[in-house]
Order: C-alpha cells, then structure tokens, then sequence
C-alpha cells in the first residue's frame, strides 16, 4: 500500500514564481498527495505537526540573498514543529550551493529545474523508495556530504503549466543565450532559449480569464527575443504571442510586456519593435539592462553590447511614447573610479532624455562565473552623486541593501571553495 504524503510549502510572495511552477507540475501529474501552504514560519511548522500523513515533504524556495535568514527560519520551523518533517530546499542557490544548502539544516537540496524532482520526489516517498532514486538532488552521506543523484531533465516548457489556479506572469522562455558573468540565469536554465508555444500561452490566458483576471505579464530573461533561437529578435513571432493574447482577453484585458518581473535588451529596442509594442501593450514604460556607462566593464562581463546601443535605446523608446527604466549595477569586479564616472554620467545624461535609473550593487553570486570575484570599492564621491539622482527622482533602487548582501555572499564564497561532489550511478 502506498504511504500518505503531505506537501507543505514555505510560501513566500518573494518567491511565487517558480513554486507555482513547480506546485503546477506537481498538480497535474496525478501523484496521490496534498499540499498545504504556510504563509510564515509559525504557519508552516503548524501544518507539519497537524499532518497525520505518513510523511510530509516541506519546500523552500529562497535566492541566494535571503539563504541565511531562510536558515534561521528553517531552524525555527523545525523546533516548533518537533523536528517532524523532511525538509528540502530548491530554487537557484540550492542549485549552486548544494553542500552550503546541506550545512545549514535542509536535508534536501534540489538541484535545477524542479517539476521532474518534485514529482518523482513525491513518488519515492510514497513507495518508501532510496532517495537516491530520484533524479535532480543533492543528498546528505554519512559524512555530511552532498552527494547529486542523477541530473533530472530539462524538458520543453510545454510539458508543464506556468501555474494552475494562481495568480501570476507567464513564463514564456527560459534559459538565456546571453551569458552575463554576473547573471545566474544561464547557469539555472542553460545557454539557450526555450519558449512556450503561444498555443499553451493562450490556454494559460484562457484559464486565468475564466478566474476573473484580466492583466497578463511575462516572465522572460529577455523579452524581444520570444520565439528566436538566437540573438536577432524575431519580431513575427513576438506578434503572434502578443495577438493571440489579446484575442483571449476580454475588451478591458490588459497585456503588459516589456515591463516587470522582465526587461528588453538594449540593442533590441528599434523602432519597428517599439510600434510593434505599442499596438498591443498597456505598460508606458520599458526596463531596459545597460548595466554600466564603461565599454571596458561591459566586455568584461560579457554583456554582448556597449554603450551606445544603451543610449539609442533610450532615445527610440522615449519616442515613441515609453518611460525607461535603465538598470545600472556598480562594483562590479575590475571597475575602477574612471569606469564608475563613466556609469554616473551615462545615468546622468539618460535622466535628461527621459529615463529613471534603476541602481543596484554588485552581488557575487552563487552558481555565477563571478562567483568568487571581489566587488569593486564603491567610494564616497559615487555614493553621494547616487544620492543625488535619488533625491532628483531620476534614480531609485536598493542598492545599499544589495551591498549588505554582497559582503555575506564573498565570505559565504570563501568559505565554500570546493564543489560538490557527484554520485555516481553506473
């Protein structure tokens, strides 16, 4: 007979996106189960003592920022919850950091994308199967290290729904051709574009239209490349996403692209783009990555642009009726005081076209090529001109908070320089 299984879930509004992915997968795959979310900590440890399953499997989903304070919540949920509980971690820092993941408290680590693990995860739990069984995890030997299983596959975006019965963006592509030394996207998803079908898009439309919602957004590392395998848009098939959703909206259904949780790539804001936009879009304005006012910084990270595509970006967008919002990212590694000049007169001189400015630190992130790369020093005389775009209403952004977390992240890098090993399964 097979065992009960309870699913509860760490749900946090931070990290929506992919646990509806993952909850959807594992909804529609006819896996005997029932899941439970818990909105804090106290509610989470709560649903794991009341369970009378025989047993329950708790997800957490956190990014690398937030590992530690998601540690503390762990050790918190576990003592309330009188240790009951087999408690797995996922998302893209248990995916770089699986030893760290293991260290600090989880039993699991889940090891890139999560649909196929979490079914077949479920599946092992109520046969009473190894673990070891299951592919896409990290697992604890009796030494204390974490061991991969098998990889789990990385499958079409069709095979699973966006999410089911929640409110959220549609992931329309995953993975990224544009490998950005700071960026943990390819890393998590691979170098190359996957996009859903606008068939399967319309469905999600279709069903979130019958709930009663009538905006729809996008999640996608790069928006103007839907339906392009390589680095030119195709802008055909952009149309055919863009038309066939608002076919299934309502009169007063709105289509939002361009704009949060994505952003467009410079280079790919061109006039003919932008008219095609603005024939179908409610958003009035358009995030854009610059990422720095130094050629020199951009090539080092592999951008795949310079400075004045950022420019022209700003210029066409303006004018055609869109607010940019121009991402910046300072202390990168190798920027030196010249190249962050360089970066303060571009956000300068692109407030005066129009823009606002979207600052951020940079932050070593796991899974990342600049993982263990050192943050620039970011000096007083950027800090105060940052200050004063801020308070001209040109700039905003949690940059100070991000150079916080870089600090964590370098001495978590430094304190982890192996990689984990892997099991072996022939």
């Amino acid at each position: 007979m097979a065992l009960a299984v309870d699913v509860v879930v760490r749900y946090r509004k931070a990290v929506t996106y992919g646990v509806h992915a993952v909850l959807a997968a594992l909804e529609t795959s006819g896996v005997e189960h029932r899941q439970l979310l818990g909105v804090t900590p106290e509610e989470t440890a709560a649903h794991i003592a009341a369970s009378g399953a025989d047993r329950v499997l708790v997800l957490w989903s956190f990014y690398s920022p937030d590992a530690e304070a998601m540690a503390a919540e762990l050790a918190a949920v576990r003592s309330l919850s009188g240790g009951r509980g087999l408690h797995v971690a996922g998302g893209v820092h248990a995916t770089a950091e699986p030893q760290q993941v293991i260290d600090a408290g989880w039993d699991l680590a889940a090891i890139g994308e999560g649909e196929s693990t979490i079914i077949a995860l479920v599946e092992a739990l109520r046969r009473d199967e190894p673990l070891t069984t299951v592919p896409g995890l990290a697992v604890k030997d009796g030494d204390g290290v974490a061991l991969r299983t098998r990889p789990a596959p990385q499958l079409p975006l069709d095979a699973f729904p966006s999410f089911l019965g929640r409110k959220g963006p549609i992931e329309i592509t995953r993975g990224c051709r544009y490998t950005c030394r700071f960026c943990q996207t390819p890393f998590m998803f691979g170098g190359q574009f996957r996009h859903r079908s606008v068939a399967s898009v319309r469905r999600h439309v279709k069903g979130m239209v019958e709930q009663g919602l009538r905006d729809v957004r996008f999640i996608t590392p790069t928006s103007l490349s839907y339906g392009s395998p390589g680095p030119d848009p195709d802008l055909g098939a952009v149309e055919e996403l863009l038309a066939g959703v608002k076919e299934e909206l309502p009169p007063h259904g709105r289509v939002f692209f361009g704009s949060f949780p994505s952003e467009v790539r410079p280079e790919h804001v061109t006039p003919e783009a932008m008219r095609l936009l603005k024939r179908y879009v409610a958003n009035d304005n358009l995030i854009i990555g610059a990422q720095s006012g130094s050629d020199r910084v951009l090539a080092a990270s592999g951008r795949g642009h310079g400075t004045s595509p950022v420019r022209d970006a700003v210029r066409i967008a303006v004018e055609h009726g869109f607010r940019p919002n121009v991402d910046f990212i300072f202390g990168m590694p190798g920027e030196s005081e010249e190249d962050q000049r360089r970066s303060l007169v571009l956000a300068g001189d692109l407030a005066e076209l129009g823009a606002r400015i979207h600052t951020h630190t940079f932050m070593p992130l796991p899974g990342t090529p600049w993982r263990d790369a050192e943050p620039a020093f970011i000096p007083l005389t950027t800090v105060r001109e940052l200050d004063r775009l801020a308070q001209r209403g040109d700039a905003y952004g949690h940059w100070r908070r991000q150079a916080e977390h870089s600090a964590r992240l370098a001495e978590t890098a430094k304190a982890y320089p192996r990689r984990t090993r892997r099991r072996r399964t022939d």
